[in-house]
């Protein structure tokens, strides 16, 4: 009786890990914030881990495509990589910069009044200033992560003209998927914190060839910057099972067709799953 009360205790044991594998497993439920902006209030999308922290955390930059009004498998991309980020103990927070000012998708339009440059700089710094305030945040671990127009706008706040002048603790790090690189390169980038950015060689919308001058040009007077291209992989290498389409109406293409291509790269995704997450532990 004593030996089946211990092989009782095992299994219960057992089945409690289990439990607690599949919770930690579980899409991380989203809550909504607001984070207070100079002229406005922006709208978050908090994700973070069971507990009181304080954890380390990332700022997520969305894509032209916007936060809200987009296709389900889009949306998908940043509930995925909110799971995975959380899962390693980061809280992850998505400020949205279209939804916040009346406005929809960006990919279509030539004239947008909200720009990688400024205003979706402005909001990224919006949010760390409003993760840092909260207790269950460590504020000296805060990193920026950003895709496609995301992604340029984690490039130009990581120069060293966008640096904290309120004495505020900086971003850690940061990583941009593959982000437009043609202006940064113009105006001689550089990173003030380490950055990586990951692009596809076969990306016909934002050419990986440009940031690779632009890492170039910036060795010798910025910090930590890397750059990994995937060979065969297309804008969008990370969206998981996206088969690769066309899509049409775009605008800052390769060519000035306003076409380009998107889809899984399932060597570039697996890649990207692993490279992130030790990027921002460092």
């Amino acid at each position: 009786m004593a030996f089946l009360r211990f092989l009782g205790a095992i299994a219960g044991a057992v089945g409690c890990a289990g439990v607690a594998i599949a919770a930690a497993g579980a899409a991380a439920a989203p809550e909504r914030v607001d984070i207070p902006a100079d002229t406005m209030t922006l709208h978050g999308t908090l994700y973070r881990p069971d507990g009181d922290g304080p954890f380390p955390a990332v700022v997520a930059l969305h894509d032209c495509g916007g936060l809200v009004h987009r296709p389900a498998a889009q949306a998908q991309l940043y509930g995925e990589w909110a799971k995975i980020l959380v899962a390693k103990g980061f809280v992850v927070l998505f400020p949205d910069s279209f939804g916040s000012r009346g406005l929809g998708p960006q990919c279509r339009e030539s004239h947008r009044r909200v720009r990688a440059s400024r205003e979706r700089v402005a909001d990224a710094i919006a949010a760390r200033r409003w993760l840092q305030a909260q207790s269950f945040i460590r504020p000296d671990r805060i990193s920026l992560i950003g895709w496609s127009n995301g992604g340029s706008a984690a490039l130009w706040a990581v120069r060293p003209t966008a640096a904290p002048r309120d004495g505020g603790v900086d971003f850690r790090s940061a990583i941009a998927f593959y982000p437009g690189c043609r202006r940064l390169r113009e105006t001689a980038w550089s990173a003030r914190v380490p950055t990586l950015i990951l692009v596809g060689a076969a990306d016909d919308w934002k050419p990986a060839g440009l940031c690779q001058q632009m890492v170039a040009g910036a060795r010798g007077r910025s910090a930590r910057a890397e750059i990994v291209v995937y060979p065969g992989a297309y804008h969008g290498f990370d969206r998981a099972n996206a088969p690769i389409r066309l899509r049409t109406g775009l605008v800052n293409t390769a060519d000035p067709s306003g076409r380009a291509h998107g889809g899984t790269n399932p060597a570039a995704r697996n890649d990207a799953l692993k490279r992130v997450p030790a990027w921002l532990e460092k």
